[in-house]
């Protein structure tokens, strides 16, 4: 074989593999965060609502997480819900103001937004990847959230406290692109976020007979900031 035709050949194989190298490399790529956006129901639970679920509107949001490794990350949410419920039709609401009488005492409607700024820790189920390599990464895998928020209700022009807990599911569908289903209960202090204030004229602590909400959420994020490729791995 002539010394120009094996050089050649030497060269191609070089470069092929070179280019399988830095492909591989790619591949196996771990980044540090994502970033993206859901959307899905939001609904209340309340004095003009009480059924999981009932008078479910539209809600969405801005998602953004920081991984710390494969099985936990911080996430921040900025989330937005339309809401509503009316009491007309629920026997037992006594509004606090004795002086309505007849149906008027049950004819309160609202109609609003609720915002939620949260933030997260997530712990997953399984470790979470695109490549299975030696860690055992899975495309697919539940996880748990909770975390610590503040909300502020429209109609009731009312700002609390939240504590949000929830249970999600997440598949790598690409290197860079994830899928997300999850579901958030937001736990809050207030009895003002609908607009009514104990209308049963009996004061409770803590969260009970206060007004929560809950987001039901399909996600769809996309990974940024590649891990430095020569840095010891998690």
């Amino acid at each position: 074989m002539p010394m120009k035709t094996l050089r050649r050949l030497i060269s191609l194989l070089l470069l092929t593999l070179c280019a399988t190298g830095l492909s591989a490399q790619d591949e196996d790529t771990e980044y540090r965060m994502e970033l993206g956006a859901g959307v899905g129901l939001c609904f209340g639970l309340n004095d003009v609502n009480s059924k999981w679920y009932g008078q479910s509107s539209v809600g969405g949001g801005l998602v953004m997480r920081r991984l710390l490794n494969p099985r936990m990350a911080i996430k921040a949410n900025f989330d937005v819900g339309k809401w509503s419920g009316s009491t007309k039709g629920v026997n037992n609401f006594y509004p606090a103001n004795p002086n309505q009488t007849g149906e008027e005492r049950l004819d309160y409607a609202m109609s609003g937004a609720v915002y939620d700024l949260s933030v997260l820790y997530e712990i997953n189920f399984l470790p979470y990847g695109y490549l299975q390599n030696y860690q055992g990464f899975k495309r697919l895998t539940p996880y748990l959230q909770m975390g610590f928020g503040l909300t502020y209700g429209s109609v009731g022009k009312a700002f609390t406290a939240n504590i949000p807990l929830g249970v999600g599911l997440k598949y790598k569908a690409g290197r860079r692109l994830n899928l997300g289903l999850e579901w958030r209960m937001h736990l809050t202090p207030s009895d003002k976020l609908e607009g009514l204030e104990a209308p049963l004229g009996i004061k409770s602590s803590g969260f009970r007979n206060k007004d929560h909400y809950s987001f039901t959420l399909f996600t769809v994020t996309y990974d940024l900031s590649p891990r430095c490729p020569t840095c010891n791995r998690d």
